[in-house]
């Protein structure tokens, strides 16, 4: 393992991408999450995301998303259909403010919470979708 490597192992054994295209959301999110010890890794677009999920160039295998759903292009729930395809069980949460568009994920295994989103919520809804997804693998 070289210098670089460790620099890249996440702590606590997770890595997460977070896709969203607000910049200043994503910047937020990483600094929660980094705090906890998740390494993180962010794209602003979903095309951008996709491109990394089974990028084998990345220092860390992807655990979990935490995706936005209104974002140009392509919206979350469009998105989690195309992981779907590669990942059928990795570990998802969306985050949005209209509660209407939880109907869009009906279906797609990904778990729904509402803006805003608390620090401490944002931690729990991971650990919590992190340890089910270990429970199910076991």
């Amino acid at each position: 393992m070289t210098e670089t490597d460790r620099q890249f192992t996440p702590q606590n054994g997770y890595t997460v991408l977070i896709v969203d295209d607000n910049p200043v959301q994503t910047a937020v999110r990483q600094a929660i999450l980094r705090r906890a010890g998740y390494f993180v890794l962010a794209a602003l677009n979903p095309v951008r995301a996709l491109e990394m999920v089974d990028d084998k160039r990345l220092p860390a295998q992807i655990s979990a998303v935490i995706t936005d759903h209104v974002m140009p292009g392509m919206n979350g729930s469009k998105f989690v259909r195309e992981l779907r395809k590669a990942r059928p069980h990795l570990p998802v949460f969306v985050v949005s403010g209209l509660e209407e568009a939880e109907d869009e994920y009906a279906g797609l295994n990904a778990h729904f919470l509402l803006k805003p989103l608390p620090p401490d919520l944002l931690l729990s809804s991971l650990r919590n979708l992190l340890e089910a997804a270990e429970g199910d693998a076991a």
